[in-house]
């Protein structure tokens, strides 16, 4: 299979496509399709489950350049050695995971700032991803050390004054990765005792 994989490649030009899409229709009809996509409080409250997925393939510009590339890099990369599936698989539950452990600190506040706030975009899935793929980096100090500090750079916006949401939802879509690169590497060791 040819780098960059086709499904990651696919993904990211969609969503940059539909983002200069969204630019050229008119502000309102702009916001009410955002609004609509995304996993604020009162959407989910309301039951728009589909938001959940939805939120993932809308952003509220057009994606900067080096970020743009690096989606496709990191989502590239995990695509070719472990599989579509797998990719899509863990995105998603990192974006979702992130969604709701959001939702489930604000869903009692009555401020509709915060309510009705914007919460769409691929960052959280990119987090869950980069954080996965740790587990393909050398065993021992290197793979530990760069966990470590993935989850200190995530961390570091949390614990400063003006925070927002978003960055918990970083923070914990990382960690889910990471999880996901620890139980990878837990099979893999069971599977090589296992041959042994």
């Amino acid at each position: 299979m040819p780098w960059p994989a086709p499904l990651s490649t696919v993904y990211a030009g969609g969503v940059q496509l539909g983002s200069y899409a969204l630019e050229r229709i008119g502000e309102a009809e702009r916001e009410r399709l955002l609004r609509g996509c995304s996993t604020n409080v009162d959407n989910l409250t309301a039951g728009r489950w589909e938001t959940l997925l939805t939120s993932a393939f809308v952003v509220e510009e057009p994606m900067p350049l080096p970020y743009a590339l690096l989606l496709v890099a990191v989502l590239g990369y995990a695509e070719y050695a472990y599989g579509a599936w797998w990719t899509a698989g863990v995105f998603l539950l990192g974006h979702a995971s992130a969604t709701l452990l959001v939702y489930g600190v604000l869903h009692r506040t009555p401020d509709p700032r915060v309510r009705r706030a914007l919460d769409v975009g691929t960052s959280y899935g990119f987090n869950a991803v980069l954080g996965a793929l740790t587990s393909a980096l050398p065993y021992g100090p290197v793979r530990t050390g760069v966990r470590a500090g993935l989850v200190l750079l995530a961390a570091a916006p949390v614990v400063k004054r003006g925070r927002t949401f978003t960055d918990a939802g970083h923070l914990v879509a990382l960690g889910v990765g990471v999880g996901v690169g620890v139980v990878a590497d837990c099979l893999s060791a069971a599977r090589h005792r296992k041959i042994a």
